[in-house]
């Protein structure tokens, strides 16, 4: 019989990415799942297990906010596409504690609602913690790789997918994609619609212990030259369906840290960027040099018979970093925290023994 408290949670949404959590949930033995918030009115009344694929958990959906509050759950599980500030506050400030998905790190793109959030967070004696496989875990892994130099010049992680089979416009689109190629208005879409990225190099550069004088985003782009039709939407020829977006943090005259993305569609891209492996490379520059490639394979046991399916991996990798994170977010004092400001962030009940 473990002493390890159980943490209580209530999910917030069931798109992808929460039907991801409300099943590592309800498989660990660490949380016990009490409350769903349904952002969609089909989905309420429904059970939260069957809207997560994985069998019913007598608990039902709701949009009933003030009745989740009063269930008094030690966090919330925070997976919406976007941030509602609103909303955060309201969860804040009546001391439920946050751990989120949402294109949230250390919460500098949301401008004034940060300090919303941060207020929030003192009044309620909560915390509020962002992450996801990338941005989050992947440059928590940067800041790990150089623990072993004794001097550091630049650390820096370049990501790059083909997303061609990645069919979710509502993201896509505000960084750039299927615009113009020559839209005057692309480069602050793309610094907008990436902004966490910036949150990011934040992280990292706070965890090297360094002040940074700017944070910038570079942008560059490729065009497809056919139309391109990618299920729920489509990109005609002349438009954008290749974005690389490069936000360096920069001390002095130097970059201390760099992040890159270079994300393409279809195989009419002019230039015809080269994807060689999807995933991530970090290097941290220094004294020594330490290179990381990180990917990922499906499981032995992992059947997937379209492209959607295969993306439930994705999913998954983006839900279990903040479920990790939630026993050092629940003893963490209160405020926005990020990696940095948390113990090693361990991933137990996640050993299946019956083979599950």
């Amino acid at each position: 019989m473990s002493d390890k408290p159980v943490h209580r949670v209530v999910q917030w949404t069931t798109g992808n990415v929460g039907r991801s959590s409300v099943a590592a949930i309800a498989a660990n033995p660490s949380y016990e799942l009490v409350g769903c918030y349904a952002w969609s009115r089909d989905k309420v009344g429904r059970d939260v297990g069957e809207l997560a694929g994985v069998g019913p958990l007598g608990i039902a959906a709701t949009d009933d906010v003030a009745a989740l509050l009063r269930l008094k759950p030690d966090v919330v599980v925070y997976n919406p596409m976007w941030i509602d500030v609103d909303e955060l506050v309201r969860i804040l400030e009546s001391g439920i504690n946050v751990v989120a998905t949402a294109s949230f790190i250390t919460g500098h793109n949301q401008g004034e609602g940060r300090e919303r959030i941060a207020e929030a967070c003192l009044r309620g004696g909560s915390s509020m913690f962002g992450s996801g496989i990338s941005p989050g875990y992947v440059n928590q892994l940067s800041i790990v790789a150089a623990g072993i130099c004794d001097r550091v010049d630049r650390i820096t992680v370049n990501e790059a997918a083909d997303t061609t089979f990645y069919d979710s416009p509502e993201t896509e689109k505000p960084v750039g994609f299927g615009r113009p190629i020559d839209d005057p208005e692309l480069p602050v879409m793309t610094a907008q619609g990436t902004g966490v990225f910036g949150e990011a190099v934040r992280m990292v550069a706070d965890a090297l212990g360094i002040e940074l004088d700017d944070v910038r985003c570079d942008a560059e782009y490729a065009q497809t030259t056919e139309d391109l039709d990618l299920g729920s939407w489509s990109i005609p020829a002349g438009c954008v369906a290749g974005v690389h977006a490069s936000w360096k943090g920069i001390a002095g005259d130097q970059t201390a840290v760099e992040i890159n993305v270079r994300w393409r569609k279809g195989q009419t891209l002019q230039p015809d960027w080269k994807i060689d492996q999807d995933g991530w490379v970090i290097e941290v520059a220094g004294r020594p040099t330490v290179r990381m490639t990180v990917g990922f394979l499906p499981p032995p046991d992992f059947e997937a018979t379209t492209m959607e399916e295969f993306m439930v991996l994705g999913h998954i990798m983006t839900a279990i970093p903040p479920l990790n994170a939630i026993p050092a977010v629940v003893a963490a004092p209160p405020g926005i925290v990020t990696y940095n400001d948390l113990p090693l962030i361990l991933p137990r009940g996640v050993v299946r023994r019956d083979g599950t």
